[in-house]
């Protein structure tokens, strides 16, 4: 004790010292990580920019996990916009989708992708619009704008109604919900 009470003010002010110099360290290394981890992150906002271009909206609906409108590659197939949602659901009809959807096909932009639950369809054939001379079904609830575009009497205004209409069960539907008048029905039918 008595050289504490010799030395009392030489050893408080080593302490303090000493803690000083160990919180500078301290500092020191944590400022030096946290730059080693900045240096890590890399910016690529021309490459985000460019691969934006090359993807496509896709609406899918119905009985998926994550109902939505997914971002997909261009090239993406309708098996990518069901796996970006997550998959089926327990209460989907399966044998609907597998005797009705292509699971093969290419996505286009804006395209819609109705999954039905068990039930929900009367009949398990894909509900269809042909027009006179082809034999090519387009289904109403699968179709995208694009291809309802194509047939006769239906412009982009009234395949975007189709769209926004959708599930039908029956063919019918879209006269029930006014999509398209009696004239244009005849024609596609």
């Amino acid at each position: 004790m008595p050289f504490l009470k010799k030395y009392w003010l030489p050893v408080i002010l080593a302490c303090l010292g000493l803690i000083f110099f160990l919180y500078g360290l301290i500092s020191f290394i944590g400022a030096s990580s946290l730059s080693q981890k900045s240096s890590d992150i890399k910016f690529e906002t021309n490459s985000a920019s460019v691969s934006t271009e090359n993807l496509i909206a896709v609406d899918i609906e119905g009985e998926v996990s994550k109902p939505g409108v997914y971002r997909l590659k261009q090239n993406s197939i309708i098996q990518d916009a069901l796996v970006a949602s997550g998959g089926l659901t327990a209460l989907a009809d399966r044998e609907w989708v597998s005797r009705n959807l292509n699971l093969a096909l290419k996505l286009s932009d804006g395209q819609k992708i109705y999954i039905p639950k068990q039930g929900e369809t009367a009949s398990g054939t894909a509900l269809g619009l042909s027009v006179a001379g082809l034999t090519d079904l387009i289904n109403v609830n699968l179709a995208s704008e694009n291809e309802l575009d194509k047939l006769p009497g239906i412009g982009p205004v009234t395949a975007g109604k189709i769209i926004s209409q959708r599930p039908y069960s029956t063919i019918e539907d879209l006269l029930s919900k006014k999509v398209i008048s009696q004239k244009v029905f005849d024609q596609i039918k």
